[in-house]
């Protein structure tokens, strides 16, 4: 299976400080039975930078920025005849060492060979075998792999371009699924509830979307005395994606 080593894949939450929204500007207490506002940004439930997990060149990178993609497609290719050549000639130790073994158990069942010798020739093979692994997984992360379904979002690096193991290649994003978080004063914390039901506006649309809380933060930021909040819009609206901000309206019960 192909391999592609993932940053920051799914979120489950967020420290109040990593919001960057402003507490105070970004938050309006209002009378109770009145509504109350606060300051929020969109982000993508799956969204990763993904690396490089060998030293090679790039020889293919299908998509460009903006540009959908399936799970499933190939995002890049790596030039990896070395590492192919040096499975091949592992591969190869293997058969010999199988041989070998085979050999010295006909030999040690007629008494010509002792059981060191057996030993010896199985520990070669279990050595030549783990080597030959070491080169199927090299080889197996040649081609990587989209996680998801999604869009590009930059291009680290470029086709012809020879990487070091870890250096990034593509940032890519699903803006299929988005979660609205938001930051909020700690005394809303009573009056919050998973279900719980408000408005979210985004500032690039202009358009009052129908959204619910998720969950709530599970730590208050004693500095600012605020509170993350996690919520989703409910109804389908193909124009949003990840990084928008935008308004917050929950209303309270009279």
């Amino acid at each position: 299976m192909v391999m592609a080593a993932l940053c920051a894949t799914s979120q489950p939450g967020y420290a109040a400080g990593e919001l960057q929204l402003d507490p105070v500007a970004a938050t309006h207490a209002a009378p109770e039975g009145k509504a109350r506002e606060a300051r929020g940004v969109l982000r993508a439930v799956d969204q990763a930078v993904l690396s490089s997990e060998l030293n090679a060149k790039i020889t293919e990178m299908p998509f460009r920025e903006g540009e959908a993609f399936n799970k499933g497609d190939l995002l890049v290719k790596f030039d990896c005849s070395a590492y192919q050549a040096q499975l091949s000639a592992s591969q190869a130790a293997m058969r010999a060492a199988q041989q070998e073994v085979s050999q010295n158990r006909q030999l040690a069942a007629m008494k010509s060979v002792g059981r060191n010798a057996v030993a010896l020739s199985e520990a070669r093979l279990a050595q030549a075998a783990a080597e030959s692994q070491v080169y199927q997984i090299q080889t197996s992360r040649c081609r990587v792999i989209a996680p998801f379904s999604g869009q590009v979002v930059s291009r680290k690096a470029q086709v012809s371009e020879y990487l070091a193991q870890g250096a990034p290649l593509l940032e890519i994003v699903d803006n299929r699924h988005l979660e609205i978080n938001l930051l909020v004063p700690s005394s809303w914390l009573a009056s919050l509830k998973p279900k719980q039901t408000f408005t979210f506006t985004p500032d690039e649309t202009g358009t009052e979307l129908q959204a619910e809380i998720v969950r709530v933060g599970a730590r208050i930021d004693e500095s600012s005395q605020t509170l993350v909040l996690i919520g989703r819009v409910t109804q389908a609206d193909s124009g949003l994606i990840a990084g928008m901000s935008g308004s917050a309206r929950f209303t309270d019960p009279q």
